[in-house]
């Protein structure tokens, strides 16, 4: 069996890349520049479904796109997390905080409509994150 990205994710999301371990997404949600990791491995829920060398690669990919995206973005600070509740496919959340976005300081999820991207900005967008994650880790889907 191959790697299947769950529906949900994949309706929104675009695809960024690919690391050693996880698809690269971007939340399609303009109030809360928003990065998806999913490991690309069959029939995962949980992070302790993972071997215990992929759980260290899993943390170093969360890590090197937090730390980009706080670089890039300016970020007050960034959120990492693994919930699971909507989508049980594993993947796990880094998000971009600001202390003027429109959920601060509280959590993301459920706080008012996604604003969608507009179709150029999402591009441009896309473009940055795949060069900020490292041409030497990355490879195009």
């Amino acid at each position: 069996m191959t790697f299947q990205l769950d529906s949900r994710l994949a309706a929104d999301t675009f695809l960024v890349g690919d690391l050693p371990l996880c698809r690269i997404l971007l939340m399609n949600d303009s109030r809360f520049p928003w990065l998806i990791l999913v490991p690309r491995r069959e029939d995962l829920s949980e992070v302790h479904d993972l071997a215990p060398s992929e759980r260290a690669i899993l943390i170093e990919e969360a890590t090197l796109a937090g730390e980009r995206l706080k670089i890039y973005l300016g970020a007050k600070k960034i959120n990492i997390a693994a919930l699971g509740n909507m989508v049980p496919q594993l993947h796990m959340h880094v998000v971009a905080r600001f202390a003027n976005d429109a959920a601060w300081p509280d959590p993301v999820w459920g706080v008012g409509e996604a604003a969608r991207y507009e179709p150029d900005l999402a591009a441009r967008l896309v473009a940055d994150l795949r060069r900020m994650l490292d041409c030497a880790l990355f490879k195009e889907s």
